[in-house]
C-alpha cells in the first residue's frame, strides 16, 4: 500500500482533507430547497418536485377569518357543528443523508481523478451547502467490507467529521486488496446491505443522496430504493470513467481486477459491441429504476471539476 506521504501528494489517486474543506467555498449556484430553477434537475419540470421540510401538526383549532379552507378538519367540523381546522408548522431542520461508495470499484481512474476521489468531492461539496442552508447532515459511507454511519447533525464541525471518515475510507482503498471478491454477487451484497441500512437510519421525510458507480445493482437494489423512496426523497449521482462508457482501441490491452489480469484486443469489433452492449444494458437498469421512482439521476465524469458539474445539474449555470 503507498504511504501516507504519497496519499497525500497525490490528490487525483487519494482525497485530500484540505482539498474537501476548500469546497465550502465553492457552493453557490445550487441547493437541495423545493424552489429549483426551471432548467434544474431537481425542477418538477423533470422529476418529482422536492418536499422540502416535513411538517409536524401543532393543534386542531376554530377556524378563524383568513384562514386556509383547504386545513378544514371536515370530520370534526361535520361532528361538533362548527368549523375546525388543522394547524401544523414547518420543521426548520431536515435531515440529509449522503451515501458514499469507496469500494474497489470506485478506485479506478483512466483520465482526470479516480472515481473514489470524485465521490468524495461530491460529497464534501453537497455537505457544505447542505448545512449553509439549515439542514442537518449525516453520512453512510461504504466499502467493500464495512458500513459507517454518522447520525445527522448541525455544523460546521461535523461536516469536518464527516469528511475525515470518508478520507479514512478512501486511503483504504489500495491496488493490493487481494482479498476483495471481484463476484459481482459480492458487489451485489455490499451494495444492497448499504440500502438497507440507510433505509434503517434515514427514517421518513429526509433527503437521500446516493454517490457512485452503482456498481452491484440487482433487483433487490430495486426494491430496497422503492421502500426507501416511499417515505424520503432520493437523489442518484452516478460516477463514471470516460473509459468505461468507450474502450480505446487497442491491439493488447491489458486489464486486471486486482486479482486476475487478462490481454485482449480492443480492435475487434465483436469485443467492441458485447462490451458496449453489456454498459448500456447496466445503464439502463439504473437509469430506468430513477425513471420509474421519480428519481433525479445526476451522471458525474471524472474529468471535470465536480463544483461545475453540479452547478449545471442544478441549473445554476
Amino acid at each position: 500500500m503507498p504511504d501516507l506521504k504519497n496519499k497525500q501528494a497525490d490528490h487525483q489517486v487519494y482525497a485530500s482533507l484540505n482539498e474537501l474543506r476548500r469546497l465550502q467555498y465553492k457552493t453557490q449556484g445550487f441547493n437541495f430547497l423545493p424552489n429549483q430553477p426551471v432548467n434544474s434537475l431537481l425542477s418538477g419540470k423533470h422529476v418529482s418536485r422536492l418536499r422540502g421540510r416535513g411538517l409536524n401538526f401543532e393543534e386542531l383549532r376554530h377556524y378563524r377569518a383568513g384562514d386556509d379552507i383547504r386545513s378544514m378538519d371536515w370530520k370534526v367540523t361535520q361532528r361538533t357543528g362548527k368549523p375546525h381546522i388543522k394547524v401544523y408548522t414547518e420543521e426548520k431542520e431536515r435531515n440529509v443523508f449522503l451515501a458514499i461508495d469507496q469500494r474497489m470499484t470506485m478506485f479506478f481512474g483512466s483520465q482526470g481523478k479516480m472515481k473514489s476521489v470524485i465521490a468524495a468531492e461530491v460529497a464534501a461539496l453537497m455537505a457544505w451547502r447542505i448545512i449553509e442552508t439549515g439542514d442537518r447532515i449525516g453520512a453512510v459511507i461504504y466499502n467493500d467490507d464495512d458500513i459507517k454511519v454518522i447520525p445527522a447533525k448541525r455544523g460546521h464541525q461535523h461536516v469536518v467529521s464527516i469528511l475525515s471518515e470518508i478520507i479514512k475510507k478512501n486511503h483504504q482503498l489500495c491496488v493490493t486488496n487481494n482479498h476483495i471478491s471481484s463476484e459481482q454477487s459480492a458487489f451485489s451484497s455490499s451494495y444492497n446491505k448499504m440500502l438497507i441500512k440507510l433505509r434503517n437510519v434515514c427514517g421518513h421525510n429526509a433527503l437521500v443522496i446516493l454517490i457512485g458507480d452503482g456498481h452491484g445493482w440487482n433487483n433487490q437494489s430495486s426494491d430496497n430504493i422503492k421502500q426507501l423512496r416511499q417515505h424520503n426523497e432520493v437523489i442518484a449521482c452516478h460516477v463514471f470513467d470516460p473509459l468505461e462508457m468507450q474502450l480505446p482501441e487497442m491491439s493488447q490491452m491489458v486489464v486486471s481486477d486486482g486479482n486476475w489480469q487478462i490481454q485482449f484486443s480492443s480492435e475487434d469489433t465483436q469485443t467492441q459491441q458485447k462490451y458496449q452492449a453489456e454498459i448500456a444494458q447496466q445503464l439502463k437498469t439504473y437509469s430506468d429504476t430513477a425513471k420509474k421512482y421519480r428519481i433525479p439521476l445526476l451522471s458525474i465524469n471524472t474529468l471535470t471539476p465536480v463544483e461545475k458539474q453540479v452547478r449545471k445539474a442544478f441549473g445554476g449555470g
